[in-house]
């Protein structure tokens, strides 16, 4: 497993719509498990494959956090949700693709969401509290979404300039 460098907003490829992956390949499988150990590492509880680049619809989380329960890796190629709740959840969200910067989204609480799994069977299943938050946040990567884009454009533009800040800064090294 590789450890992938994740991209920092803005960039161009946060906010493309992904292509459908048409079918599982050993490659495929390899990025999921890279996106894994991305993830853990950040640490995050959930990466899209557009912030490492790869304009696919792949996503990964796990949203254990628990001290000494089990982790629960998921790996969902194409992901859709196809039933969203009338009740709604607020989050203070954060992305790893905008580093230490926070704010607060309202999304369906609980969602039903249809994906491929790393075997390719299809999968449905329902998720509520941050799971169902973690999962909108990550499928709106794959739409070109990001966290700031619910948040009043005052807000997000300061979080976007911070975000070049860093990255002049990174760039310096």
């Amino acid at each position: 497993m590789t450890k992938r460098p994740i991209l920092i907003h803005p960039d161009p490829r946060l906010k493309k719509v992904c292509a459908s992956v048409p079918d599982l390949s050993d490659e495929l499988r390899v990025l999921a498990d890279d996106m894994l150990e991305t993830m853990y590492d950040a640490p995050g509880i959930g990466l899209a494959a557009p912030q490492i680049g790869e304009m696919r619809r792949l996503i990964v989380l796990d949203c254990v956090k628990e001290e000494g329960e089990a982790p629960r890796p998921l790996v969902m190629f194409n992901p859709e949700i196809v039933a969203s709740s009338d009740d709604l959840n607020t989050y203070e969200e954060g992305c790893l693709s905008i580093p230490e910067q926070y704010g607060e989204v309202t999304r369906p609480a609980d969602v039903s969401v249809r994906w491929i799994d790393r075997n390719g069977n299809e999968q449905t299943e329902d998720f509520g509290g941050l799971w169902a938050t973690c999962i909108q946040h990550e499928i709106d990567h794959l739409n070109g979404k990001l966290f700031i884009d619910y948040l009043k454009p005052l807000r997000r533009q300061m979080i976007t300039r911070k975000m070049q800040k860093l990255k002049r800064e990174m760039a310096r090294g």
